[in-house]
């Protein structure tokens, strides 16, 4: 869970922010703040991983504050002024969102900052057990092709079978080692190591075809090189 401060003299932009975090699992908005002093306290304190920061703010301008921060967290800049980007990306932020942004772009962002936070895995187990029906399968990740996310079931194919297990797709997302495997599409996620070709929007893992999603496309470009 990737714990988030959202800062913005504008209650409408801390609105749809808080709106944009409820939709995403894996982030928990801790608190929202209309002048970045009132959130020292926060981030001195129990702290946050991500920082939602406004520029143009009243008291202090928001590049000016998140320099000021002894230790700060990862940011992702929230502004209706594009001219700050190269100055936020010096400042080495996540990624700069230009109000106002859609989910798809807010999800984006955040995507990256999940990324960034990925533990780095020296190693890890070889095999998981999948509950499936009445039984527990052991099943090797090494044989894990890719996963397929339905309605209310993953199904997991294999060379040797496909096996359904009552889960959802980000819930087995994060029992998977990271380096190994990669988020593709809202409804797939594949092994790395069986990715035989890519043409265009489709994965081909032998003869199965996999659709690359708009979202996932830099992060998996990123990770094959």
């Amino acid at each position: 869970m990737i714990k988030c401060i959202a800062i913005d003299d504008e209650f409408l932009a801390l609105e749809i922010i808080e709106n944009y975090v409820s939709k995403c699992p894996f982030l928990e908005l801790v608190a929202t703040f209309a002048s970045p002093l009132e959130a020292l306290s926060v981030l001195n304190g129990t702290g946050c991983d991500l920082l939602l920061l406004d520029i143009n703010m009243p008291q202090v301008n928001g590049l000016d504050f998140l320099s000021a921060i002894a230790n700060p967290p990862l940011a992702v800049l929230t502004t209706a002024y594009p001219q700050f980007a190269l100055a936020g990306f010096e400042a080495d932020v996540v990624d700069y969102l230009v109000k106002p942004f859609s989910f798809e772009r807010f999800l984006k962002a955040v995507q990256k900052v999940q990324s960034r936070l990925a533990p780095v895995q020296v190693s890890g187990p070889e095999y998981l057990f999948i509950r499936s029906a009445h039984r527990m399968i052991r099943v090797d990740l090494d044989d894990i092709l890719l996963l397929e996310g339905k309605k209310d079931y993953v199904a997991v194919h294999t060379p040797a079978q496909v096996i359904d297990t009552l889960t959802t797709l980000t819930a087995f997302q994060d029992k998977l080692p990271g380096k190994d495997f990669v988020r593709v599409h809202r409804s797939f996620i594949v092994a790395l190591s069986k990715i035989t070709a890519i043409e265009r929007n489709i994965i081909y893992i032998g003869e199965m075809k996999v659709p690359i999603g708009d979202l996932f496309r830099e992060e998996l470009l990123r990770r094959i090189g």
